[in-house]
């Protein structure tokens, strides 16, 4: 997620340190744990806590998803050496961690983030399901152009601002799915199974493009090390298409299964989900306290 090296190592099994990436990790976290200590008890009821157990530990697992994303060896692996490493970064920094950083975040944390009335409007426009879709998807597809995937490899700014649009993105693609809040509305349980149907369709363009190609896309890695004599930048563009098309597919196929049966149960029980109308009350009760 973070910096490319200045300069390529010979071995991925080097190990090399990445204090950036612990710095700003660490920072997530103490950031969590402070606003839900600190700021959590304004806008929850007494006796209630800032988050249940469930949401720490979802937050954590987004937040060392991202860690193992971006540390070594996943990070080596993908900036100097194979692109099928690198797919599988961007396949866990867009599928894997924001959907847990989203659960794991709180109503009112989320609408406190968001209070700047500039901040809330952009957010709530841009994770409208076709905008979302359509942003998220314009940029999966352009980041796999050749040129651009070999500019940002040899520049570390560049390389961290588009890790750092793909994560923000991939949280707006989620948000009508998981958002915790009712000023970002999640989509019917239907419209969400169709909406990530949806999202499996297009990925399949880029995918289909490495998987059959005769010959590397992209010159910064076909020019990097083998470490493997087998593994040359063809076979291993080709993993990544494949990868990228079946790896996908299967979570997000694997999440609508979810959103089906549980929308099933709900329909056999025939009776409003009273959880949910509680938290709907409870969340428009945060909001009044934030706008206060």
């Amino acid at each position: 997620m973070l910096l490319a090296h200045s300069e390529s190592l010979q071995s991925p099994w080097q190990w090399q340190p990445h204090p950036e990436v612990w710095a700003i990790m660490a920072l997530v976290l103490a950031g969590y744990f402070l606003a839900l200590k600190i700021v959590g008890p304004r806008f929850v009821s007494p006796g209630d806590p800032s988050a249940t157990r469930r949401e720490k530990s979802l937050f954590v697992g987004g937040v060392l998803v991202l860690w193992i994303s971006a540390d070594w060896p996943m990070h080596d692996l993908s900036e100097e050496f194979l692109f099928s490493a690198h797919m599988l970064q961007h396949f866990l920094f867009s599928l894997v961690a924001p959907p847990l950083l989203i659960l794991g975040t709180p109503g009112w944390l989320a609408r406190w983030i968001l209070r700047p009335k500039v901040v809330m409007s952009a957010a709530r426009r841009l994770s409208r399901p076709i905008t979302a879709l359509l942003l998220f998807n314009g940029y999966l597809v352009f980041s796999h152009w050749p040129g651009f995937v070999d500019f940002v490899l040899g520049s570390q700014a560049a390389h961290f601002f588009a890790h750092l649009v793909l994560v923000g993105l991939a949280l707006l693609m989620w948000a009508p799915v998981f958002s915790p809040i009712h000023e970002i509305p999640r989509i019917s349980a239907p419209a969400q199974m169709l909406y990530l149907f949806g999202q499996t369709i297009v990925p399949t363009v880029p995918a289909s493009f490495l998987t059959f190609a005769e010959k590397p896309f992209y010159k910064a890695y076909s020019e990097a090390p083998r470490i493997s004599a087998g593994l040359d930048a063809v076979t291993d563009q080709r993993i990544a298409g494949v990868f990228m098309k079946l790896g996908g597919g299967l979570l997000l196929w694997a999440v609508i299964a979810v959103l089906f049966f549980r929308w099933s149960a709900r329909e056999e029980q025939g009776t409003p989900d009273a959880a949910e109308w509680q938290d709907l009350e409870r969340q428009i009760n945060q909001a009044r306290a934030i706008n206060r």
